[in-house]
């Protein structure tokens, strides 16, 4: 797998989006990657969240934490 590859399966799997008020979105890079990198991504993802939800006081992720207040806005 390329650095090229490499970056986008980094950025895929963080937790930033570009903001949006009406839709949920992908990464941008997401569709850059093919299959077997959008399964990297997933994966990263997956250990990510596991990690920060570890770390955080009330055991919730980054993801977590975005969609609630996403719900109490």
């Amino acid at each position: 797998m390329s650095d090229e590859d490499e970056l986008l399966i980094e950025q895929v799997a963080g937790a930033y989006r570009p903001p949006s008020r009406d839709e949920l979105r992908y990464h941008p890079a997401w569709h850059d990657l093919d299959d077997a990198g959008r399964r990297r991504a997933f994966e990263l993802a997956r250990a990510l969240r596991t990690v920060e939800a570890a770390l955080d006081a009330s055991g919730l992720s980054t993801t977590a934490r975005a969609v609630l207040d996403r719900i109490r806005r």
